[in-house]
């Protein structure tokens, strides 16, 4: 059993570190499709590597640092043939619809790089949740923001946006996703603690990105965040339509804010990052 090459110009290009419950229906769903797969991991120790052998994956390890340099290595380490290069991760699901749109738009128009909406399942739930992730790019065309955690590829060139919607199964379940967000939480953490958690300017009025950054910068000053933030993702946001699965969801994801808040303050106090 192998991956079978697909008429799609496109290398697939995803990092893993124990994605084996995630990593066999990636695959699967990349066949026949895209010209080219290659997996950077990260020294997993469950059955990820099993995997990757069965398809005939082209893989190469490397000890994790941190996502931007993981993904800015990736992009270097492999001998990519393809015209254009998409970045995946493991947990994420391309509907026909998107890979059909792709395929064409790769074919018929001359855009340096493409971005659509992620939609996020949570609990096997859909929510009313999206981002706009920045995920093909010419190949040789891109790098990564140089950043511990939430990496950004940063094209050059002309970027489009696409209609259709990349899915974004999240954890398998509850014990998965938290020990996901200890980790994510600790990283943003010692980054905004090292003055490296903002890859692009903090603007109010500037673009989404320069925005973002500035709620992220300021978001310990609001009074009442914490509430807010819920009130925000439960009530604005719509999850309060998505049933249970939408109030657990809005919940935690405000006490993920709370987390790195509190593993900041962690920091600052010891003023060392020797118990992290």
């Amino acid at each position: 059993m192998s991956f079978n090459k697909g008429n799609t110009p496109i290398a697939v290009l995803m990092i893993t570190l124990n994605e084996g419950h995630n990593l066999e229906d990636m695959i699967k769903q990349l066949n026949n499709w895209a010209s080219e797969i290659f997996v950077l991991d990260s020294f997993s120790n469950d059955n990820t590597l099993e995997i990757l052998k069965k398809y005939k994956v082209v893989y190469k390890q490397r000890i994790f640092s941190n996502f931007g340099d993981q993904w800015n290595y990736a992009l270097k380490c492999f001998q990519i043939q393809s015209r254009f290069t998409m970045k995946l991760d493991p947990d994420e699901r391309l509907t026909k619809e998107l890979k059909d749109e792709i395929t064409i738009n790769l074919k018929v128009n001359n855009y340096d790089g493409y971005y659509f909406d992620r939609v996020l399942f949570f609990m096997g739930k859909k929510l009313p949740i999206k981002q706009e992730v920045t995920r093909i790019w010419r190949t040789g065309k891109a790098k990564f923001t140089d950043v511990l955690v939430k990496e950004t590829p940063i094209v050059d060139g002309s970027i489009h946006k696409l209609e259709n919607k990349l899915l974004h199964m999240d954890s398998p379940n509850l014990e998965h996703w938290y020990a996901k967000q200890n980790k994510y939480t600790t990283s943003e953490a010692i980054a905004k603690f090292n003055k490296k958690d903002l890859p692009f300017e903090a603007i109010l009025f500037g673009n989404k990105d320069n925005r973002r950054m500035w709620f992220k910068k300021n978001f310990y000053k609001i009074p009442f965040r914490f509430v807010l933030l819920f009130l925000y993702y439960y009530i604005f946001k719509g999850l309060f339509m998505s049933g249970k699965e939408g109030f657990i969801w809005s919940h935690l994801r405000t006490e993920v804010m709370r987390m790195r808040e509190y593993k900041f303050y962690e920091l600052t106090k010891k003023n060392n990052l020797k118990d992290i």
